[in-house]
């Protein structure tokens, strides 16, 4: 039982027992044996469901369970295990019991209650205790006999009917053979119920008769397995991965079945695939293939790094990797991804990288050897790609997609205004034909700007201008290509038109690049790849540039993938199945030694829009950009050299532009920032170091950002937020003024270095000396019901701020923490929960819910109005005898307020208090009820400020009220029972537990309270179930009673359901404010 009540607690809502209070599978284990609000128990049960542990657990059992949490804490990571530490919860409730009765014993309200506990008689009925109940097992049937075991479903009987065949695939229905045997067959068997068979039916009868099933269907038992079973067939490897192909025998079988039946041939049906289906797809194919080429004499002729004379012949080998790396990637995302249009092409993020690497390999190698060089500079190039793709392929195979969310978008951003930047510079570098890189010196500067050296890098800058101009403007698929084909027959037409100039002369002055040496092949670069030469001590330098590239690369795909997902309305996508996709194809490019690419989103929407959203369409780009690899190097001579300037231009200016301009005015200062700071470094210094600093100022950006979130969700005075504990109308005055003394902060989230700051703040700003002098309170209550976490900064934070309090002589108080949880953990290691010794300074009280801590305080400042009633009591003059109690008990004295005497808040209370006790007095001659006896005391207090009727009036309705006795543990009623009375409590403490599907709670109910009012008025069932929590003494009005009063005394009747409505109107309002101010 104690089992299923801490399940349910641990689903439930905020309002709750223990609000918010995060419960791992192994925590509620442990509570389960712990108790529900007491201290730490071991091995020990409760008593009853509804009962508190009490005893509490040893050092040793304690400690040997104790778990380090998962931080170190450097103060105490050698001390060993600490004492074991115990809740504040242990004694309030006694205490809010002992409070309760001693207020109403030092009443002048009432007399003789000792009196009446001896000389009371017992009644039949008179208490309900626990007792055994013999379980008997239930008869099987109404009847008491034992029934016929239970007939199958009809669901099993009609799907074990069914041939193991029928499962067909969804290519193998035929609508029309359907259709034709339904309607062939449109008889369906009536259900007819007769009276005999429900005369003859029992609980083991079908709801539905047998004959309801055709006769007709064979069962087939040994060939259908049980369906109601819900058994799962084995998916395949590559199923698992999110695929749903049929396997190759099953298309095997359909293949060989089609070409051995040539008289199920439908020639119209071949023609239509074979040739129909090919050429509709060619317009995509040709801007497919124009894209590729665009791209491939944009930034994959600059694979190498041009200026270099080791590479400055290498411009068509990069077109020619370029090619490999396109075929290979179509091909991979054409079969396995989800975009059957998908379009694959080289990352052109990877140039930045690749110069990177190229430049520290002449670092190490220098450029003696440039064979040795080349080989290792290529060698490198394909092993990134290979590592890019396992790093995918791992992600993938693992459904780790969504890790790559965590990672800031303001870094890709960053990066990407950093390729910009970077393709910028390389446009000029590639327009001007520099030998090396740009360098800014005064050298490179007079180069730049001499006439002959303008003319070759301006033209292409302002042709890309104006293209970005015109796009804005005027975008269409078609325009880019046809710019540059525009481009370049204009530059044609113009030197054809001039004699004097020959293709010579246009090479030799940079207007056209070089053309490739006489009888190199296409697959040229595959000669560079001489692993004899290699040197790999170079290659390892440059591992650190790999993985940033790596990374860089994993960026794209959350971001590509589902953007294109929904420009074509891809409902199915999966992260994890492209990234596994991404992998194999950047595996495959680096074996057949090509570089990296990935799903390009603009050539993907850009080929589907055009006809191209098949896989046919796919594998048809990637056959003619094959043909197109076998032309590249010829191509390569005739291309002019401002048309490559001009697509390199428009590259980096559309990138800087979407990363550092778009982004402007949109994002955080601090994070358009780190955008800046990426984009320059990366582009202008390194592309490592740019991403490091990028990392670094995320996190920076992060904690600034979190810090200025308060994590303080609300704060209340003890006014407002109050515990759920039924109280005397006197109390409940005395605490409503003297309630601001209370102040209750509540927490949530994570509490880290940076976010403490501000509790801290508000801390020392409650006790600042012109807000405590308007203010002064005495109970701090930090509520950690919503916090998820806390480090170690925050945790040491706490015992500063109670060191600051004490000095204040406020008490510190933490609501809604676990000793199992890590906030608990973690505050213990810090060592929060002992006391100081230099300064001597008092551990706060820990509770392990907001009530808890609530009722605890509450208890403490109603002493003084104990106090006071006491003296108050005593110059009354002549009171009758009371018993006095052979303990006294230890919570109640000595005072908390010792030795605060003369203090503001001392003064206060005991003003408060008279205040109080004066009203009470001056509304009612309380001196009259000295020599009354009970219930009418009890009912004159409890309904106090309720009625204004006097004690004659109520004195008609005692006799209808019955005295009862319940014994500690023992249960009141349950929810759902009907009402057996109205309650009023004379002694005690009862205990009012609500589960309800929204959430958990309880509430106290002391003496001089009543209980069950509502259900009892309202004649319907109880919400709430209610035990006693300790030996109490009520008076029960039953309905029998009720009904009596009613129709004797109609006018007390009316007017003690004017009471009833009062109370349950009060209760509302005191539940609704606890539920509000826990879950806020």
């Amino acid at each position: 039982m104690p089992g299923s009540i801490f399940k349910r607690k641990r689903t439930s809502s905020n309002v709750s027992n223990n609000p918010g209070l995060p419960f791992r599978d192994d925590e509620a284990v442990s509570m389960d044996r712990t108790g529900q609000n007491g201290s730490l128990t071991a091995g020990q049960s409760r008593p009853s469901r509804f009962g508190r542990a009490a005893s509490t657990a040893s050092a040793a059992g304690l400690s040997s369970s104790y778990s380090l949490p998962s931080r170190s804490y450097i103060h105490h990571a050698g001390h060993g295990p600490q004492e074991p530490v115990q809740y504040s919860s242990s004694g309030v409730r006694e205490q809010t019991a002992e409070l309760s009765t001693s207020f109403l014993s030092d009443s002048e309200m009432s007399q003789h209650v000792s009196s009446d506990r001896r000389g009371s008689e017992a009644r039949s009925g008179q208490a309900r205790k626990h007792e055994s109940i013999a379980e008997v097992s239930e008869p099987p049937t109404p009847s008491g006999e034992i029934g016929n075991p239970p007939v199958s479903s009809e669901l099993r009987e009609a799907l074990r009917k069914q041939p193991a065949s029928g499962f067909l695939d969804a290519d193998d229905l035929d609508i029309n053979a359907a259709t034709s045997r339904e309607d062939s067959n449109p008889h369906v068997p009536e259900v007819v119920i007769t009276d005999d068979a429900i005369a003859s039916a029992t609980e083991a009868s079908p709801l539905l008769p047998r004959e309801r099933l055709s006769v007709t269907r064979k069962q087939t038992y040994d060939t259908v397995p049980d369906v109601e079973d819900q058994s799962t067939p084995k998916r395949g490897t590559w199923n698992a991965f999110g695929h749903h192909y049929p396997s190759l025998h099953v298309l095997g079988s359909r293949v060989r079945r089609t070409v051995l039946s040539p008289k199920s041939w439908d020639l119209r049906q071949i023609g239509r695939t074979v040739i129909l289906q090919p050429v509709s797809t060619f317009p995509a194919v040709f801007l497919g293939v124009l894209l590729n080429l665009l791209d491939a004499l944009s930034y994959g002729i600059i694979l190498f790094p041009l200026g270099e004379e080791a590479f400055k012949d290498m411009g068509p080998d990069g077109v020619s990797m370029f090619y490999v790396s396109c075929i290979i990637s179509q091909l991979t995302y054409s079969t396995g991804s989800i975009f059957r249009g998908g379009v694959g092409s080289e990352m052109i993020e990877v140039v930045p990288f690749f110069h990177k690497m190229t430049y520290m390999i002449m670092a190490q190698m220098g450029t003696a050897d440039p064979s040795a060089l080349r080989a290792t500079v290529i060698t490198s190039y394909a092993m990134s790609s290979i590592i890019t793709g396992i790093v995918f392929f791992v992600l993938g195979s693992a459904r780790l997609g969504t890790l790559v969310n965590f990672f800031p978008h303001s870094i890709l951003t960053g990066c990407i205004g950093g390729v910009g930047i970077f393709l910028f510079i390389t446009g000029i570098e590639v327009s001007a034909r520099l030998d090396g890189n740009l360098e800014f010196t005064l050298e490179v500067a007079r180069k730049l700007f001499a006439a002959d050296t303008i003319a070759l890098w301006i033209p292409p800058l302002i042709l890309a201008i104006l293209l970005l101009t015109i796009k804005h403007f005027y975008d269409r698929p078609w325009l880019v290509p046809a710019y540059y084909i525009g481009i370049t027959a204009i530059f044609y037409i113009i030197t054809t038109a001039v004699p004097s100039i020959t293709m010579t002369d246009l090479r030799s002055s940079g207007w056209v690049f070089e053309a490739p040496a006489a009888g190199v092949p296409f697959y040229n670069f595959y000669s560079y790849y001489q692993f004899s030469l290699v040197d790999w001590k170079a290659i390892w330098l440059t591992v650190p540039s790999q993985l940033a590239l790596t990374f860089f690369g994993i960026l794209h795909v959350p971001i590509n993938v589902p953007n294109l997902a929904m420009v074509v309305q891809e409902d199915n996508v999966s992260i994890n199945r492209e990234l596994i996709m991404h992998g194999i194809s950047n595996t495959l490019s680096g074996c057949v030694g090509s570089i990296q690419n990935y799903l390009v989103f603009v050539n993907s929407v850009l080929f589907m829009n055009t006809g191209g959203n098949s896989r046919l369409a796919g594998y048809l780009l990637a056959l003619a950009t094959f043909g197109l690899w076998v032309a590249g190097p010829v191509v390569i001579g005739y291309v002019p050299v401002m048309v490559v300037g001009t697509l390199i231009y428009m590259l980096g200016i559309d990138l800087a532009q979407e990363a550092l301009f778009a982004t402007y005015g949109r994002l955080h200062r601090l994070e358009y920032f780190t955008i800046v700071v990426i984009a320059f470094v990366m582009g202008v210094y390194d592309f490592v170091v740019g991403i490091a600093i990028g990392i670094g100022l995320a996190c920076l950006v992060y904690v600034v950002q979190t810090s200025r979130k308060t994590v303080i969700r609300a704060e209340f005075s003890g006014a407002v937020a109050e515990s759920t504990v039924r109280r005397h109308p006197r109390q409940r005055n005395y605490l409503h003024k003297v309630g601001p003394q209370i102040r209750v902060v509540k927490l949530g989230g994570y509490l880290f270095f940076g976010s403490i700051v501000k509790v801290e703040k508000k801390v020392r700003a409650l006790i600042d000396a012109e807000a405590f002098a308007a203010s002064p309170i005495r109970y701090l209550v930090l509520d950690f019901s919503h916090v998820t976490g806390i480090d170690f900064s925050a945790a040491e934070a706490f015992g500063r701020m109670n060191r600051i309090l004490h000095r204040r002589e406020v008490k510190m108080t933490l609501a809604g923490v676990t000793f199992e949880n890590e906030v608990g953990k973690s505050l213990h290691m810090v060592g929060l929960f002992v006391d100081a010794q230099d300064p001597p300074v008092p551990a706060p009280k820990v509770f392990e819910d907001l009530n808890g801590a609530l009722e605890a305080c509450e208890n403490e400042l109603l002493m003084v109005l104990t106090e006071k009633q006491k003296i108050g009591s005593s110059k009354l003059g002549d009171s009758p005898p009371r018993i006095i109690p052979a303990q006294d008990p230890s919570h109640l004295d000595p005072s908390p307020f010792d030795g605060m005497s003369g203090s503001p808040r001392r003064d206060f209370l005991h003003q408060a208090a008279t205040t109080a006790i004066t009203e009470t007095r001056e509304s009612v001659d309380q001196s009259k009820w000295q020599n009354l006896k009970q219930p009418l005391p009890l009912m004159l207090q409890a309904f106090q400020d309720l009625t204004s009727k006097n004690e004659d009036f109520w004195f008609r309705a005692v006799s209808y009220f019955t005295k009862r006795e319940f014994t500690k543990g023992q249960m009141l009623y349950t929810r759902g029972d009907q009402p057996d009375g109205f309650y009023l409590l004379q002694s005690g403490i009862l205990r009012a537990e609500y589960y309800l599907d929204q959430g958990n709670y309880h509430e106290s109910i002391v003496a001089g309270t009543t209980c069950g009012e509502l259900p009892f008025f309202s004649e319907t069932e109880r919400t709430s179930s209610v035990i006693a929590e300790q030996d109490c003494i009520a008076w029960l009005l039953t309905p029998e009673k009720w009904e009596e009063l009613q129709n004797a005394e109609s006018d007390v009747a009316r007017e003690l359901l004017k009471v009833g409505l009062k109370l349950s109107a009060e209760r509302m309002n005191a539940i609704t404010s606890y539920v509000l101010i826990t879950a806020s």
